[in-house]
């Protein structure tokens, strides 16, 4: 029974896809993992909990993405050899600072952000609007993550730009 209205040819792109989104989430977990046990310094209490709310997302999503390529009738890939093949997102070291730590978060992002982009151009091309629905919202909830992160890395002279009345 084809429940999906799609075919085996225009699922398998998407599903492509959707495992290398699969693989980033899982190294973009780790890094927030890795940040989260060894941030240090003054910004300690503030980030250590930012980034463990930020990795308890993360890990939503990994799952909520297999069961995405499940429900488009595909095993999601599921070994970290394939993770770490698949993935743009590289590992991080243990020793970085807190500027730096955000600043690799920020990057990772970028990453994220523009391999979702990718889903969604792939799922529009079949009119699947359950994978669409669901990569749009983590787009707009990521792309907000970011511009907290990156004020948080602004200092306290640096401003936004004021839109020019029309």
């Amino acid at each position: 029974m084809n429940y999906l209205n799609l075919t085996e040819n225009e699922v398998q792109p998407i599903v492509t896809e959707l495992n290398v989104l699969l693989a980033d989430y899982h190294l973009y977990y780790q890094k927030l993992r890795n940040f989260h046990w060894n941030v240090t310094g003054e910004n300690f209490f503030d980030l250590h909990v930012k980034f463990e709310e930020l990795y308890t997302d993360a890990r939503v999503k990994i799952d909520e993405i297999a069961e995405r390529i499940l429900t488009l009738r595909y095993h999601p890939i599921s070994n970290y050899s394939e993770f770490l093949a698949k993935s743009s997102i590289n590992e991080s070291p243990v020793h970085l600072n807190d500027h730096k730590m955000v600043e690799e978060l920020l990057f990772a992002h970028g990453i994220l952000l523009k391999q979702m982009a990718k889903v969604i151009t792939t799922a529009e091309k079949v009119e699947d609007e359950g994978t669409i629905d669901l990569v749009g919202a983590y787009i707009r909830e990521l792309e907000k993550s970011s511009w907290m992160l990156n004020a948080w890395s602004k200092k306290n002279s640096e401003k936004l730009q004021f839109a020019n009345p029309s």
